[in-house]
């Protein structure tokens, strides 16, 4: 089984360069830069976004996506708790004559 190719930044925006810029279409670049033509034009659309989240690499989180997390670990721990807050609650009441 043979290993996964990485490409560099770089590598992937000449790549979309080509298209864009210098007008070849993606199957043909694709077939200069022996890359599967699909992936080129994924690269292609996922180009259009901000350039300083466009390809951007495994887990290297974007400032929203970082905050979701942040904000989605803050309610988990609300959620906790919150239940122990309940369990409490009926533990006292069941004291009380």
């Amino acid at each position: 089984m043979s290993q996964r190719k990485r490409y560099s930044k770089q590598f992937k925006l000449d790549a979309v360069s080509m298209v864009r810029d210098q007008g070849y279409s993606a199957a043909q670049a694709a077939r200069n830069l022996d890359l599967n033509a699909n992936m080129l034009r994924r690269w292609i659309n996922e180009s259009e976004g901000d350039e300083e989240t466009v390809f951007r690499g495994n887990g290297k989180l974007t400032a929203e996506q970082a905050e979701i997390r942040k904000l989605r670990e803050e309610v988990r721990v609300l959620k906790m708790e919150k239940a122990i807050l309940k369990k409490a609650t009926v533990f006292f009441a069941k004291e009380m004559p």
